[in-house]
């Protein structure tokens, strides 16, 4: 048994021994990451910043006591991959003085939002199209900014006595984007947002209804809520207006609901659990009136997450961060990379198939050569949290729930954005969007992952 005891305004857990335990302590970060107007935004794939909505922001946290530091930071940004997550990782633990595999980074995946991937820019810099996918110089800057604000932050932690775990129904928001067919295929794909009546009337079909919560503590005073919910983030994109959208703003509602931007609040940190495979489309005909609807509605889900938490007394020794290296499978479609340089070199091409052709050579070669890539789990007390690559679909945090009947299982995906989609094995049989002409792994992607996401929660 554990009992917990205040002394000299210092919290100790005292285990069985008699022995005070070291207590785990926690740094809270959080930087502005708006893009500059002209900036591309979603990877070229929509108009550039034409004007800014909503201010983008990377937030995050610093735990320290468990061995060397964990880094857990999430961005308002579509994805960050290969050299890109490689870079802030490596920038974020310079800055925590720790090791680049104890750095989680992942994004909300807005798409009125830049992305970033170093390596695929150098490919692209050699072939005349330096700039086009992102803003580079920004990305840089916006790395150190962040870097900046993370090493500012460890210069005063702050003790952590308990940690809360809950979660909350999130309703009328999010929906498979596979409606499936009595065959067992795709019969329509329901994308962000939907203005078929016929369409959006089918079923809501498989997601994770819950908004996940874990909060963090220094006696009844909370210091950081990281918040965790799988859906696509869009409500309405593609004109050229930066926006944190409708995750962002229930992020925002949530900061004036708990006094967050109070001097000494908490830290609101949400992360996109795995929607791949998840939109708004049944709920939302892309009006711009939608958007503060489903900020609402997701809000309350984590509203109701908070007031569901449970809190116990947490010390430096009950947390403990995992890891595992994968090497995702290719889909077979990348195999052929001088087929994909050609494209790249081609100036004749459509600029949109030669960014494309980039991205994917630039992960096979990932695939092939590069580094593997890390999964992570952060066991905090009685809850864990996987953290995960790629726009990974929702059976994946599903079957981690599964994996451990009755215990906190939480899921934060769009970590390394390199894969693009990532499907389940059967996925890729059945048609759709994200498993045929944008996923860069293969349907064996499924047994890597499982394996190594039942080896992290053991």
């Amino acid at each position: 048994m554990h009992r917990c005891i205040l002394a000299a305004a210092v919290f100790l857990t005292v285990n069985s021994f008699g022995v005070a335990a070291e207590p785990l302590r926690i740094a809270t970060f959080q930087a502005d990451v708006t893009p500059p107007l002209g900036a591309p935004l979603c990877d070229a794939l929509v108009k550039p910043a034409a004007e800014i909505v909503d201010p983008l922001s990377a937030r995050g946290v610093v735990l320290f006591g468990a061995g060397k530091p964990i880094v857990l930071c999430a961005v308002d940004w579509v994805g960050i991959g290969n050299g890109g997550h490689d870079a802030f990782r490596e920038a974020l633990a310079k800055s925590a003085e720790t090791t680049p595999d104890r750095v989680a980074v992942h994004c909300l995946h807005q798409h009125d939002a830049p992305g970033c991937d170093f390596d695929a820019e150098a490919l692209l810099a050699a072939n005349g199209l330096s700039g086009k996918l992102f803003h580079v110089a920004f990305a840089r800057q916006a790395i150190e900014r962040v870097a900046a604000a993370a090493a500012e932050s460890v210069k005063s932690p702050r003790n952590v006595t308990h940690v809360g775990a809950g979660r909350g129904r999130v309703n009328e928001v999010a929906a498979t984007r596979r409606v499936m067919g009595d065959d067992g295929k795709v019969k329509y794909v329901r994308y962000s947002s939907c203005k078929d009546e016929k369409i959006r009337a089918e079923p809501e079909g498989t997601i994770d209804p819950y908004v996940h919560l874990l909060a963090f503590y220094d006696g009844d005073k909370p210091l950081a809520v990281l918040t965790y919910y799988a859906t696509h983030p869009q409500s309405y994109y593609g004109q050229g207006g930066v926006s944190c959208d409708f995750p962002g703003l229930a992020r925002g509602l949530r900061e004036e609901e708990l006094g967050a931007k109070k001097p000494g609040g908490p830290l609101l940190v949400h992360f996109n659990g795995a929607g791949g495979n998840v939109t708004a489309g049944k709920y939302n005909d892309g009006s711009k009136e939608n958007r503060p609807v489903l900020a609402r509605r997701l809000a309350d889900g984590m509203k109701a997450a908070w007031e569901s938490q449970k809190r116990a007394a947490v010390s430096a020794a009950e947390v403990t961060w995992t890891t595992r290296g994968v090497r995702l499978p290719v889909s077979e479609r990348l195999k052929d990379e001088d087929a994909l340089l050609k494209v790249v070199q081609d100036s004749t091409a459509a600029e949109r198939d030669r960014l494309r052709a980039a991205r994917d050579l630039t992960f096979a070669r990932r695939c092939q050569n590069g580094p593997e890539i890390v999964i992570g789990c952060l066991r905090v007390g009685p809850a864990q949290v996987v953290h995960m690559p790629g726009e990974l679909f929702v059976e994946y945090q599903l079957a981690a729930q599964q994996m451990k009947p009755g215990a906190f299982v939480a899921m934060a995906a769009y970590g390394d954005y390199g894969a693009g989609y990532i499907g389940t094995e059967i996925s890729y049989t059945q048609g759709g969007y994200e498993t045929g002409p944008v996923s860069r792994v293969s349907p064996a992607v499924e047994k890597v992952l499982m394996e190594a996401v039942r080896e992290l929660l053991k």
